[in-house]
């Protein structure tokens, strides 16, 4: 590259702290780290135009898990593992909105329901039969009852005759967030470059040398944020997961507002204004979507139509207007994982499709880290 004696000044001499990855985890560690230690140098590099994982692709959900997806998880994860994962989420949902401001990313509190298959009987028994369970479970992360039951008062077919509400979750809008994270970034001085991959990396005297697609540099230490990617970098514990999303037409009387889960979380739903957002299905060839290339699958796509069609909107007619998808990191835990990897060089990966839930708080904790040691 050509760079200007001004250019390797300013950008890229005496970094403190480069970070890998720009989306919601690496904003709020970049921003942690400027907090604790305002005259340090940070660097963040992001691969794509955009964040290129999940951060700027997602539903916008302000979740922290269905009933049947916690359900799920205490067959691998033990109670109190549980109650530290949902304890996160809402920590990190918290950290997420006074830190930007419930107006500035449109979070609106319309609370999320989760519907439930025609085949779906003995699950849903399951879960009906266990609400007090995971109420009393949840109580001291909430202070409240948590699941509920619903009746269907949107329309929805083939589904079983109750829903599930959480009075708790919400939506917000990504563009917004991400929007107001880069800017606030940017107001505290850090630099944030785009376009730019990094391949490998290895520890040096002072530091990290980083090499990347377009220079070489060197920094005091690396934070690697990338969630979705970890596994290009080396950290075999995150596995990519291909989130296919659709968005349609704007709607006129839509008849429902809110966020839903259906088939043990594997697609999810919520109105955005007038238009509907229907995501997931990676479960119909997981091991397709197991990877980190963007891109779509009649598959998919065409479940998502159908599922659209017959069971959300069976009495409307709709259009679709754009589909696209995102990579999440997800692993056999639903902990992330936030260590150091080596001196000088960490990670705050494997958000496990919660980055909105808790990509605030692996950003912060990412940066306490790297700032005590």
């Amino acid at each position: 590259m050509n760079f200007s004696f001004w250019e390797t000044d300013s950008w890229f001499s005496n970094i403190d702290y480069c970070i890998v990855g720009s989306g919601i985890t690496g904003l709020n560690c970049a921003l942690k780290l400027k907090e604790a230690s305002p005259n340090s140098k940070v660097l963040l590099l992001e691969k794509g135009m955009l964040p290129e994982g999940a951060s700027t692709k997602n539903a916008g959900f302000a979740c922290f898990g269905s009933i049947s997806e916690i359900l799920e998880d205490l067959k691998t994860h033990s109670r109190q593992e549980v109650v530290q994962l949902c304890e996160n989420r809402k920590k990190g949902l918290e950290l997420l909105r006074n830190n930007l401001g419930d107006d500035i990313i449109d979070y609106q509190e319309k609370g999320g329901y989760e519907l439930f298959t025609e085949s779906d009987a003995e699950l849903y028994q399951e879960c009906l039969n266990r609400i007090p369970e995971i109420n009393d479970l949840l109580k001291e992360v909430f202070q409240g009852d948590v699941f509920e039951i619903a009746e269907n008062k949107f329309g929805f077919r083939k589904i079983q005759p109750k829903l599930i509400f959480n009075r708790f979750e919400g939506q917000i809008d990504t563009g917004k967030m991400m929007s107001a994270l880069v800017k606030k970034a940017i107001e505290k001085g850090i630099r944030i470059l785009n376009g730019v991959e990094v391949r490998s990396f290895n520890q040096s005297k002072q530091g990290v040398n980083i090499d990347t697609s377009k220079f070489s540099l060197e920094s005091k230490k690396l934070i690697i944020a990338t969630n979705g990617f970890a596994s290009r970098l080396g950290i075999e514990e995150v596995k990519p997961a291909r989130a296919q999303v659709l968005i349609t037409e704007p709607i006129k009387n839509i008849p429902f507002k809110g966020t839903f889960h259906l088939d043990k979380g594997y697609y999810y739903f919520r109105n955005i204004g007038e238009r509907v957002l229907f995501g997931g299905g990676r479960n119909l060839d997981f091991k397709t979507e197991e990877t980190d290339v963007t891109g779509l699958t009649n598959l998919v796509q065409d479940k998502l139509k159908e599922l659209l069609q017959t069971c959300i909107l069976p009495e409307t007619d709709f259009e679709i207007q754009q589909s696209w998808s995102g990579i999440m990191g997800v692993g056999a835990q639903k902990k992330p994982i936030v260590k150091e990897l080596s001196k000088n060089i960490y990670c705050g990966v494997r958000l496990g499709g919660m980055g909105i839930a808790i990509g605030s708080l692996v950003g912060k904790e990412i940066a306490e880290l790297a700032l005590r040691s």
